[in-house]
């Protein structure tokens, strides 16, 4: 194929002989010339079968972040080569100097770094990469059908863990944790329901912890002490149906919910607690269970990276019937969705009464502000659109309130919380529960 190069020499070279004499013959002279340096050029670029391609870097980043890839590229031809190569991501990758001129000579390898900066979460492929072979001129180049590139093209995809800002929270509670599970000594009783061990009074323990059977055959006083019960199991229930992609200030809804989720995992795992994750919306998106107490918390974070709200209905009865269904040992499950009526009045209310007997259940909602405010009235000026926008709020309000006194009759502990407190919330109830032997 002719490059721009080739067709700037014709459209400067072809006028030239119009002004002089037999300007027909010349200008026929000029362009067989300029073909046939076209032709030469073509026949002496290297072929692009003599490329060899190899890719390395990062393979996960969070969100937020940027990552880096490098692609090797080697010339295994008996002479230079000179190309042009274009490495293609999808858009939400964020790849940055996709596009690259470089000359090999004979058996040389050069690398192509390409910075990646995503803007979503999930798998973010290397789509492909497109290179062009040029003669010595740059007048020609050689360039193979798609499907060649499918071949060579280096598979490589980047998981983009979700964006994690709760983090910020883990200390103060890890911190909490620790008093309760007895890592830091505190007056009083310790809280929990599992027998820990025997100790001496001392000033400022609860008279009801001392065991006087111990004491009378140790001559002094001792007390019991309690941890909280370990090894429990906690399911993570997100929902990733139509009213996840709702946006919740600048994010949708379930990326609120999966931070949350994300910071009651952690703080579960450090508590010794095994946490399963089952995303649902018309069927199992995700299902995390099991493993080992090392990669338990990996699995958990990648399966949540590939999740995406999807516009339809969630279902929540498969989920229900697969909790029940799953042994008698009682859980913690803490499902994160909207008190939004259809899917929980229709979906998960009939099957409630014999979630809440075989298990301790949490919704936990992420409210959004912005209701609350349309429901308010200018206090001048009010015209009629703007009384009928907050009598739908005052309507959405009532139903979330109506969802939520059902819920709390059925025995569920609800949550319903802004952004900016949400995860906080959701971890704090897993403490209370915890430290009171609840779970």
């Amino acid at each position: 194929m002719i490059t721009r190069r080739f067709a700037l020499l014709l459209a400067l070279g072809i006028p030239l002989p119009a002004l002089l004499p037999s300007p027909w013959l010349l200008t026929a002279a000029v362009l067989a010339l300029a073909v046939g340096a076209a032709v030469l050029d073509v026949l002496v670029a290297a072929p692009l079968t003599a490329v060899t391609l190899r890719r390395e870097g990062a393979e996960t980043v969070w969100l937020g972040g940027t990552a880096i890839t490098t692609l090797t590229v080697g010339n295994t031809a008996g002479r230079p080569i000179w190309l042009r190569l274009r490495d293609r991501w999808v858009p939400s990758a964020g790849a940055d100097g996709a596009e690259h001129r470089l000359s090999l000579l004979a058996g040389e390898e050069q690398q192509l770094t390409t910075t990646l900066t995503p803007t979503r979460h999930g798998d973010r492929s290397a789509v492909r990469i497109t290179m062009r072979s040029y003669g010595p001129l740059g007048l020609a180049y050689r360039q193979r059908r798609q499907r060649w590139y499918d071949q060579v093209t280096p598979k490589w995809t980047l998981r983009v863990l979700p964006r994690f800002p709760s983090r910020r929270l883990l200390p103060e509670k890890l911190a909490k944790l620790r008093v309760f599970d007895g890592a830091v000594v505190t007056r009083g009783r310790g809280q929990g329901t599992e027998f820990d061990v025997l100790r001496e009074y001392v000033v400022g323990d609860d008279v009801r912890s001392i065991d006087w059977r111990a004491s009378a055959r140790t001559h002094d006083v001792m007390v019991r002490t309690w941890r909280p019960e370990r090894d429990r199991r906690v399911v993570c229930v997100l929902d990733t149906g139509r009213t996840s992609a709702a946006r919740i200030g600048d994010e949708p809804r379930l990326d609120a919910a999966i931070d949350a989720a994300l910071l009651l995992a952690v703080l579960a795992s450090k508590a010794d607690d095994r946490v399963d994750l089952l995303a649902v919306d018309s069927q199992v998106r995700a299902r995390v269970e099991g493993g080992g107490h090392r990669t338990r918390l990996p699995r958990l974070i990648s399966g949540m990276a590939s999740l995406e709200p999807r516009l339809v209905e969630t279902d929540f009865g498969p989920a229900a019937a697969d909790l029940l269904r799953r042994g008698h040992k009682r859980a913690l499950v803490v499902i994160f969705s909207a008190l939004d009526a259809a899917p929980i009045v229709e979906g998960l209310l009939p099957m409630l009464a014999r979630l809440t007997t075989r298990h301790r259940v949490v919704l936990a909602s992420v409210r959004d502000p912005e209701t609350a405010r349309l429901a308010e009235l200018p206090e001048l000026g009010a015209t009629a659109d703007d009384v009928h926008l907050a009598a739908a709020a005052e309507l959405a309000l009532a139903e979330r309130g109506r969802v939520r006194a059902l819920l709390e009759q059925q025995g569920v502990i609800v949550v319903d919380e802004p952004r900016e407190n949400f995860a906080s919330q959701v971890s704090d109830v897993y403490l209370r529960l915890k430290a009171a032997g609840r779970l």
